[in-house]
């Protein structure tokens, strides 16, 4: 009843939504009133007067009503159901009225919420045709956003385009185009200018452009061609003219042509640019530069060879100054009148300090300086400062050419040849002389290490050019110090002792000139290992000890004999010490000759006065090691005459002994240490004595107690013993 209520409001608002609305309440109610009638009710499934109407679901529903709270409390409490549909009845109807009554009492303001809605929907359909207006127009600007995007891209494309045709065109043209800067600097800016350096880079990139652009047939090369031609031409004749002048100053006298080397090489692209450009002039540029600074230094280096010769010492070695040769040695009437002593030729003397690097690399010699101060130098002096200039000179010659004629490789040597090769081949044919008449070994060998020395210079600078020059040089130098050597080791071997003068015990002057020689071969050769120089050291050294060996045996006694060989022994041995290594093969040998030739002069001079007790004592010693020692028991007679001719003379014999040494052997050290060697011996000697009389078999002998307390002999011996 509420819902068709609700509907007759609402048909009663559509008829006449504007009247009053208490009127038309009241006229409902007066109509519901007058109508007994109740229309007729559709109950749905609750009718259970329908034929399909399911009984088994009325249990179900039975069941869910009784779940009901307050049917579970009207059954509870039993009340009458007929009673209680009809209390519940009659509250539905006052609810129903109370609920009339509100929706009249509201009646105003839900007509006013109505109209309300009603204006809303106005609104929202006009916002509506607003919003799909909007969506149209947006429909339309995204097309049109489309289109615009579209030509910006087509836009952009043509600009890169564009772009790309601009860069290429105006490289072209830039290219192309011939300034009028460059023109009045090529034509009047001197070449020594930045300005025209500048310009000629720029020149250059155009000519080889132009050349790009003429094997692509480009029609806008002919345009520049004949200027750029001409401007090329002008730029050639003026670095040419620059070039040359430059190399016509190398010419004049007393001129340092290393100052305008430095300006060529300042201006280095001047010669590149004539080689790209115009190479018959580049060839005479080059050809020009080589004929003259040919002549410059070999004029220089005659000059100057010349002058250093007239510095030399005018005493050198002939082929007589050889090893060998007696000094007492005549010569012919018309003959060079000899050196004044032989024994220089095989000194070294102060000669090595040549090969230190504070002389290897030191100024030059300046001859006219010499001269004046009236110095004179050996050979090997002159030699080092010809070739150290030589060397200087021909680095900086070399770095040169290959920097400002771009060369390398075998073209920077065949350049640097063309304009040394005339010095150099001077240089060779000086020295062939100079080697062809030279006996001064030490000098041949000194030039062969300063050579060795400088070819690791060049190599350490990385320069190659001077490597086939020392190489010829050492081609002449090497032959003719191992043909001086064995001149020398056969003239030792054929040296007739007969011929050499008075004996004399002291050192013999051929074995000082071969220790002198050797120590001074030895410690060169140290630096740079040499095997044929050692090979060849080695043969001398046996022709020097067969030498002494047959200079020996002209002396009568063997006590003399070993005098003469410890002395030269000696000697040879402190000379070569004092230059080679202690562990060198010479050093070594002359050592253990040494040794031996000692200890055998140590017998021999303790055999005149103690040689019955030394040979009693060898003989004793001998059957002891046999157990024959009885075989002496006889001996008594022999023993008694030792015991006491030993202390009877042996302080004597001692000090006669010790003045005798020292009186042989020339090097006091060497006669010092002799004398503590026998003394040592002959303490050794009469210790292994009293070993043999405490024997049982001689403990029976009276003169036991004669014999000199061990003890006492060694205190009073180190009374004889020399002291430094």
């Amino acid at each position: 009843m509420a819902a068709e209520a609700a509907a007759n409001i609402g048909a009663i608002s559509d008829v006449n939504t504007s009247g009053n609305p208490t009127e038309i309440a009241m006229s409902y109610l007066q109509n519901e009133k007058t109508d007994g009638d109740f229309p007729t009710l559709n109950l749905g499934e609750l009718d259970l007067t329908t034929d399909e109407f399911i009984l088994d679901e009325v249990d179900v529903h039975i069941q869910a009503n009784l779940e009901d709270d307050l049917v579970k409390e009207a059954l509870k409490t039993g009340v009458d159901l007929r009673q209680y549909s009809k209390q519940v009845e009659t509250e539905l109807q006052r609810i129903e009225q109370a609920s009339i009554k509100d929706y009249i009492k509201e009646s105003q303001n839900i007509a006013l919420l109505h109209n309300q809605i009603t204006a809303c929907d106005s609104i929202l359909e006009r916002m509506e045709g607003m919003l799909s207006g909007f969506q149209s127009d947006l429909s339309s600007i995204s097309s049109e956003i489309q289109t615009l995007q579209q030509q910006s891209v087509s836009m952009n494309i043509r600009l890169k385009n564009r772009q790309a045709v601009r860069s290429h065109l105006s490289q072209l043209v830039d290219e192309l185009v011939v300034p009028g800067a460059m023109i009045s600097t090529i034509l009047d800016s001197p070449v020594t200018e930045q300005e025209f350096l500048e310009q000629l880079h720029e020149l250059n990139s155009k000519i080889n452009f132009a050349k790009e652009l003429s094997f692509r047939e480009t029609l806008a090369c002919s345009d520049i061609q004949d200027i750029v031609d001409r401007l090329k031409i002008k730029a050639v004749s003026k670095i040419r003219e620059f070039i040359l002048q430059k190399i016509y100053s190398f010419r004049k006298p007393m001129t340092n042509y290393q100052i305008p080397q430095n300006t060529l090489l300042k201006y280095r692209f001047f010669y590149q640019f004539l080689l790209a450009n115009e190479r018959t002039v580049a060839k005479e540029v080059r050809d020009e530069y080589v004929d003259t600074m040919s002549k410059i230094y070999y004029s220089y280096f005659k000059s100057y060879s010349g002058r250093l010769l007239k510095v030399q010492y005018e005493e050198v070695a002939d082929k007589d100054d050889l090893m060998g040769v007696e000094d007492t040695a005549k010569k012919g009437f018309f003959s060079k009148p000899s050196l004044k002593s032989r024994n220089t030729i095989f000194t070294v003397g102060q000669r090595g300090a040549i090969l230190s690097p504070a002389e290897l690399e030191g100024p030059i010699l300046v001859p006219h300086t010499a001269q004046r101060g009236d110095s004179r130098y050996p050979y090997e002096t002159l030699f080092r400062s010809q070739h150290y200039a030589l060397l200087d000179n021909g680095c900086r010659e070399f770095l040169f050419l290959c920097d400002f004629f771009m060369v390398a490789g075998n073209s920077a040597l065949d350049l640097f040849n063309s304009i040394m090769g005339k010095t150099l081949s001077m240089f060779l044919k000086s020295m062939s002389t100079y080697v062809s008449d030279c006996y001064d070994s030490i000098a041949i060998f000194l030039c062969i290490h300063i050579i060795l020395r400088f070819r690791a210079i060049t190599a350490k600078r990385n320069i190659p050019a001077l490597d086939k020059y020392w190489e010829a040089l050492l081609e002449l130098l090497w032959p003719r110090f191992e043909l001086i050597l064995e001149m020398n080791i056969h003239s030792v071997r054929n040296t007739d002792p007969g011929r050499l003068g008075v004996l004399d015990t002291r050192p013999h002057y051929i074995t000082r000139r071969y220790a002198e020689f050797s120590s001074a071969i030895v410690s060169i050769n140290q630096t740079f290992p040499n095997e044929r120089t050692n090979t060849l050291l080695g043969q001398l050294l046996v022709e020097v000890e067969n030498f002494v060996l047959k200079m020996a045996a002209e002396f009568p006694s063997r006590k003399d004999q070993l005098i003469f060989l410890i002395n030269n022994y000696d000697m040879m041995l402190s000379v070569l010490m004092e230059r080679a290594a202690d562990d060198s093969k010479e050093v070594e040998g002359f050592q253990q000759l040494l040794l031996a030739r000692t200890q055998e002069f140590i017998e021999e001079i303790l055999s005149p006065p103690f040689g019955g007790m030394i040979a009693f004592v060898k003989e004793a010693e001998a059957l002891m090691e046999k157990g024959q020692l009885d075989r002496l028991k006889n001996e008594e007679a022999r023993i008694t005459q030792l015991v006491r001719g030993f202390s009877s003379t042996w302080k004597q014999s001692v000090e006669s002994m010790s003045q005798d040494v020292m009186r042989s052997f020339t090097n006091f050290k060497n006669g010092t240490s002799i004398i503590q060697g026998a003394l040592t011996q002959l303490i050794q000697y009469y210790h292994g004595f009293h070993k043999v009389l405490n024997q049982p078999t001689f403990r029976s002998l009276a003169v036991r107690s004669e014999l000199i307390n061990l003890h006492h002999l060694m205190v009073e011996v180190k009374k004889h013993k020399p002291n430094f």
